[in-house]
């Protein structure tokens, strides 16, 4: 069977982990794109196709993905909108990572009519977290309250935050400061961020979640009138939040994203060592009972083919690679607006990159040495 060719726009954190899951399988071959030509000579150096592009101008970006069969955008959310276009111009399939709202309703918008398919929102949450809640979710015959809790956290906290940068600072300052989705009493509407805490221990570890934006995806428009209350909150160790709310509402940060971004990128390291905490709770009737339900998984960092990736560099990268993969096969709608609970929870977890997400004690990474003491530690 031929190669899928696809295109990678965006060569961060994250596009390395995606190159790292793709490219050994030998199944797909991977043109980088980066408006950034300093950060493709890694790739170059693997023998890697690169093309230094301005991501942001559809005229330049559409002919380089003319011939692909898909695009995969690991690109800042505010290029989301400039991807997607030039996928549609080029007449390529396209996955994206984002969760921005606003984004993705420009995904929605182009999808409509288009001969390929726009898959929005394929990370970890948004992404994962929408595919397992609508996985457990359809075993009920009524629904009642769907919760859904996830947080990428340092194994060894060391600041008052509790916190290590191990993703996108812009993504980051979205969720803390951009509207929430959620549904209460059956009724949809928008909550604030970083409000409505709440406490709970697993395997013997206190947390807080709260409201953060974006990572519901469009399980609300999924759901409605089917479900009293749903909603989605990032975990965090106890008191992280109160920090940060100072920060964006006292401070009023909020206002001003630019220094937020340079407090936070100045003052907290990045991090390998963390773990990836999944937390889905439903509860409604089987069978005439009311009954409950909660699927959990952690996922710590590891090495994929002797690449060391953090947590969340290598269930965000296994989120996209694995949606890519279901479309190659068939698994999903060829063509138009694709929603990440369109994929079965079955199907994604069998599949050669959403087994990463098997979790503790069953992660199909190789271990790594320099990341072991996080299986003894949260």
């Amino acid at each position: 069977m031929a190669k899928t060719r696809v295109v990678l726009a965006g060569a961060g954190k994250i596009g390395e982990a995606i190159v790292a899951l793709l490219v050994p399988t030998g199944d797909y071959e991977v043109t980088i794109v980066e408006q950034d030509a300093a950060r493709l000579e890694a790739f170059a150096a693997q023998g890697l196709r690169t093309v230094a592009c301005e991501i942001g101008d559809v005229a330049a970006l559409a002919p380089v993905l003319a011939g692909h069969h898909a695009v995969i955008s690991a690109c800042p959310y505010y290029l989301t909108p400039t991807v997607a276009r030039a996928a549609l111009e080029a007449g390529v399939h396209y996955f994206d990572l984002t969760e921005d709202v606003e984004s993705t309703r420009v995904v929605k918008r182009l999808a409509e009519g288009a001969r390929t398919a726009f898959v929005p929102q394929c990370g970890l949450a948004p992404g994962f977290i929408s595919i397992a809640a609508y996985g457990a979710a359809k075993g009920f015959d009524r629904l009642r309250d769907v919760r859904m809790r996830v947080g990428a956290l340092p194994i060894f906290p060391s600041n008052a935050l509790k916190y290590n940068l191990t993703w996108s600072t812009d993504g980051l300052i979205n969720e803390y400061c951009n509207p929430c989705e959620a549904i209460f009493d059956g009724v949809q509407r928008e909550v604030p961020a970083l409000e409505q805490v709440e406490e709970f221990s697993l395997d013997g570890v206190q947390y807080e979640a709260f409201n953060t934006s974006g990572g519901l995806g469009t399980l609300c428009e999924t759901l409605a009138g089917r479900v009293e209350n749903l909603d989605y909150k990032t975990v965090r160790y106890p008191g992280h939040r109160d920090i940060v709310k100072m920060l964006v509402r006292d401070l009023r940060l909020a206002q001003n994203r630019g220094v937020l971004k340079d407090v936070f990128e100045a003052a907290i390291p990045m991090t390998t060592q963390d773990v990836v905490l999944v937390f889905v709770t439903v509860t409604g009737w089987k069978g005439g009972r009311l009954t409950q339900e909660t699927f959990v998984r952690k996922v710590y960092a590891g090495r994929v083919h002797g690449k060391l990736l953090s947590a969340i560099q290598l269930t965000t990268a296994a989120g996209i690679c694995a949606m890519v993969d279901l479309h190659r096969d068939g698994k999903l709608p060829a063509k138009g607006f694709v929603r990440q609970e369109q994929a079965s929870l079955e199907d994604f977890l069998a599949n050669r990159f959403g087994r990463h997400y098997a979790g503790e004690g069953n992660n199909h990474s190789e271990s790594a040495n320099d990341a072991s003491p996080a299986r003894h530690a949260a």
